[in-house]
């Protein structure tokens, strides 16, 4: 079992790279709240999640960077964002409402299609980052992170309250999910995923048989989901979790996140460049190993056959046969 319990980040190998910069990054409001600077080479910086809703999508990364796109990831533009804070998490409900999240157990949230970004939460002496967001409408919605720390608001996020998915265990919870069949899932470190059939009131712990964390999870028809995580390892369940069986991956590398497209074909991408597909609804997989190696973090469906990537390389609109070919080199 590999458990890094010092370093709680989706994925945490990148939270270096978060933090090895030198000079100013910052500019500062009237009220003294930090403010992410607009840079030029910002697409380039790490990124660690991406949303899309109809045309909008939206990219979340180091130094409080967002990036706004509206032409399916052809050209970006840097929101105003009021923080310097790693984001690791971000979450559209439709074209409007969004929510990012990030160290510093900060919560921003967007009214106006991630054209401004107003601080909702904000505890640094915490010590305990989110790492993901979901909400199932434009009220009800889930902050996860380290330690076990839930967090869930009512009220479109004008304000949270602290949440425990287990008392039993204080597990880094790393990325949720639901199913089409309302379903809530939660992958954990510890090989452990938790389960909501009410809507997030209340959860159960599912052992999956393997010991290492696991980053990613994808629900699919009825009760089958897949969970992915250190390692190249992933299982699969037919039946909401209760059993679990390995999937062969072809690779050790870390799994972070997967997409479904719209022609049922799936796609996990991981660190090293690691890029997994599926066609047969995630039963198995091939390995499209990328050149230019640069980890992959998060990916979405961008439309004509082109998936947005983000990760330790930037900000890429890529076409999904240059993808199953290897990609390109990528220059910093």
């Amino acid at each position: 079992m590999f458990v890094l319990r010092s370093v709680p980040l989706r994925p945490f190998v990148f939270a270096l790279a978060g933090i090895l910069w030198i000079g100013s990054t910052f500019a500062q409001s009237a009220d003294g709240t930090e403010r992410a600077i607009k840079a030029p080479l910002a697409p380039k910086s790490l990124f660690l999640d991406v949303a899309r809703t109809g045309g909008l999508i939206v990219a979340v990364g180091e130094r409080g960077h967002i990036l706004v796109s509206v032409d399916g990831g052809a050209t970006w533009t840097q929101a105003d964002v009021p923080t310097t804070a790693l984001l690791t998490g971000v979450w559209f409900h439709d074209r409007n409402h969004g929510w990012a999240v990030g160290h510093d157990a900060v919560i921003l949230r967007t009214r106006d299609g991630a054209k401004s970004w107003q601080r909702v939460h904000w505890d640094p002496a915490a010590e305990a980052p989110f790492l993901d967001v979901w909400f199932a409408d434009a009220n009800r919605g889930f902050a996860i992170g380290a330690y076990g720390r839930c967090f869930v608001t009512a009220d479109g996020g004008t304000t949270w309250t602290e949440q425990p998915v287990s008392e039993e265990s204080d597990y880094h919870l790393n990325h949720i999910a639901p199913a089409a069949n309302g379903k809530l899932y939660i992958a954990a470190e510890s090989g452990v995923v938790y389960r909501s059939d009410d809507r997030g009131e209340t959860w159960t712990a599912l052992e999956t048989s393997y010991e290492g964390s696991l980053f990613g999870i994808l629900p699919l028809e009825g009760d089958s989901l897949l969970a992915f995580g250190l390692r190249g390892h992933m299982l699969r369940s037919d039946d909401a979790g209760a059993t679990w069986t390995q999937i062969e991956t072809g690779t050790t590398a870390m799994l972070n996140q997967a997409v479904r497209l719209t022609d049922g074909t799936i796609v996990v991408a991981g660190l090293a460049g690691c890029v997994l597909v599926s066609r047969d609804g995630g039963r198995t997989f091939s390995l499209h190993q990328q050149k230019s190696r640069a980890g992959l973090q998060a990916l979405v469906d961008a439309g004509n056959h082109s998936l947005v990537i983000v990760g330790e390389a930037g900000v890429r609109r890529v076409p999904i046969p240059e993808l199953l070919a290897g990609g390109a080199e990528v220059t910093r």
